[in-house]
């Protein structure tokens, strides 16, 4: 793992850091590299409830490191930052982005493909594409336009000005937004909450709502889900704590 993609776990929650401040956390192919491997070790691990990918020195991510375009993007190796967009996309238990700062190009890339974004007011936003003559990657752009739509998509895309946190809010590329001072505790907060929840009811949605907002047939994926729910113990722990008024315990980590 390279040193500037820091990883830490603790009480449930796997934390990685973009952790390259004096380039604004600029991602090198290296660290691209590096992301799919870090999050494959989490997947794996049961001790990991929930992923926050943040950012170092008050910025979450400025993009690729321009000067590594030609290592990022290598013939034959398909684009990195593709690779490791994806592998974020797929993994499978709930992911967080928070940001502050600048969250430019890439780094776009990076929030867009966790399930939820939380930012601070003084947050930037920019997909810069068109100031490099560059297309942007299909997957994700398609991700931009399943969340704010083509019409936002083109604005962010054609202008490649940056907008503040209050505009990414309103297209719908944030989901929630916070005093700068109250980001970290409140992600905080809200991960400690999804670490209570029923892992089983939480990679089923997600697998369900990214197969739908896609637009892919999930009759048998849910089909699937229903009968993992009836053999696994996470619905009867929560019924039974619902009607005991306590506090449940699931159990069930993987199908």
């Amino acid at each position: 793992m390279t040193v500037e993609l820091r990883r830490t776990v603790a009480d449930g929650v796997g934390t990685i850091t973009i952790d390259r401040p004096a380039k604004r956390n600029a991602m090198t192919a290296a660290m691209w590299r590096a992301l799919p491997e870090i999050l494959a070790g989490f997947a794996a691990d049961p001790d990991v409830r929930v992923v926050v990918l943040t950012g170092a020195g008050g910025n979450f991510c400025a993009g690729a490191d321009i000067g590594e375009l030609a290592d990022i993007n290598r013939p034959g190796e398909g684009h990195l930052s593709t690779a490791a967009e994806e592998a974020l996309a797929a993994f499978p238990k709930p992911t967080i982005a928070a940001i502050e700062g600048f969250c430019v190009g890439g780094g776009c890339q990076l929030a867009a493909a966790c399930d939820l974004r939380f930012a601070a007011e003084d947050a930037r936003f920019g997909i810069t594409p068109a100031r490099l003559g560059i297309v942007y990657p299909l997957s994700a752009t398609a991700r931009i336009v399943r969340l704010v739509g083509p019409s936002a998509a083109k604005y962010l895309l054609y202008s490649a000005d940056l907008v503040d946190a209050a505009h990414a809010l309103r297209v719908g590329l944030l989901d929630e937004l916070l005093p700068a001072g109250r980001l970290h505790a409140r992600v905080a907060e809200f991960a400690a909450t999804l670490t209570t929840r029923s892992l089983l009811t939480q990679r089923a949605t997600k697998e369900l709502v990214d197969a739908l907002a896609a637009g892919v047939p999930a009759e048998e994926k849910a089909a699937r889900w229903v009968a993992e729910m009836a053999a696994g113990p996470d619905l009867a722990e929560g019924v039974a704590a619902f009607l005991e008024r306590r506090r449940p315990a699931f159990t069930w980590t993987s199908p």
